[in-house]
């Protein structure tokens, strides 16, 4: 394989498309333009047979930006001295009711201050069915709206926090700790995202976001899951990619929402992730210092307690 990347559209879908015959290891300057100008079109590149090791994860994801983290296993095993995955790890730990969570529609990190502009996932090790990683365009739902819709929503926004839909999604109330994704904040965020290098629209939500100011919490929630239809509902919106070991998958997470599917955990599933940062000019909310955090840890607070008592009743 060479630098040099052909990108063929996913047929079927509005978005997205298959980059062959090229080497992440071996892109010039060039290339890699062509590549990131094709990563901006379509939402994201399905990359088979790159089989990366961990320090070419990272050096190909610092290509789009400052990291938020580099070559994380993403993975029901754990990590051995020798590199290797071994040993099942339990689905009633918090690592794994976490990995269970992120079977529900979300975009990465809008649960810190500066929410991410990108990820990628290398996989190592698939199991023999289920397991696979779904992606959802949210700028083609958003088109899809009305325009009435478009105009109701136009300048509302949500709260947005891990501790908030493990809740929602689990009824999982995770320990909180600040140097963690429980960490007790939660950062509001516009429904409708404009995106900073195309300028193109999209619904900015998923399973972390919650508490539109100005509405009950019932208006709400069926806000915010009619959104969510509205980009999911329609299957040319939706792709699933089926893991092959080797693959390499890189997606915008300022303009899709992604998901993994459930599978037998008792198989091993291992993906190496890196995450890009976004930029704080158009991806920063405010930090935990700031009095605007504020609002935010009051309203989580609150919904937790309405989520406990839900939780209760149904026990």
């Amino acid at each position: 394989m060479s630098g040099k990347f052909s990108y063929e559209k996913i047929p079927g879908k509005v978005f997205g498309a298959v980059a062959e015959g090229g080497d992440v290891r071996e892109l010039d300057a060039d290339s890699f333009r062509d590549l990131y100008t094709a990563f901006l079109k379509f939402g994201f590149l399905v990359m088979p047979g790159q089989h990366l090791s961990e320090a070419e994860n990272i050096q190909f994801a610092e290509r789009f930006g400052k990291l938020e983290f580099g070559a994380l296993p993403l993975a029901n095993e754990h990590k051995q001295e020798d590199g290797s995955f071994d040993q099942i790890i339990p689905l009633d730990t918090q690592r794994m009711r976490t990995n269970v969570g992120n079977e529900a529609w979300h975009t990465d990190s809008t649960y810190w201050p500066v929410s991410s502009k990108c990820a990628m996932l290398s996989a190592l090790k698939v199991p023999e069915t289920g397991g696979e990683t779904q992606l959802a365009d949210a700028r083609a739902g958003y088109e899809s709206l009305s325009d009435e819709m478009q105009e109701l929503i136009s300048d509302l926004g949500a709260y947005h926090s891990t501790e908030f839909s493990q809740a929602n999604d689990l009824g999982d109330f995770p320990k909180r700790d600040k140097n963690s994704i429980y960490h007790g904040e939660a950062y509001f965020r516009p429904l409708v995202k404009v995106h900073p290098e195309t300028g193109r629209k999209c619904l900015f939500i998923g399973r972390h976001a919650f508490g539109i100011p100005g509405m009950v919490r019932d208006e709400s929630r069926d806000l915010l899951k009619t959104l969510l239809q509205a980009i999911v509902s329609d299957e040319t919106r939706v792709y699933t990619h089926r893991w092959s070991v080797g693959d390499l998958l890189v997606w915008d997470n300022r303009c899709l929402l992604h998901r993994a599917r459930p599978y037998d955990y008792m198989q091993a599933r291992v993906l190496i992730g890196s995450r890009v940062a976004g930029e704080v000019d158009s991806e920063l909310a405010y930090y935990p210092e700031d009095d605007a955090a504020k609002q935010g840890r009051v309203a989580l607070d609150v919904e937790l307690n309405c989520l406990r008592a839900v939780w209760a009743a149904n026990a």
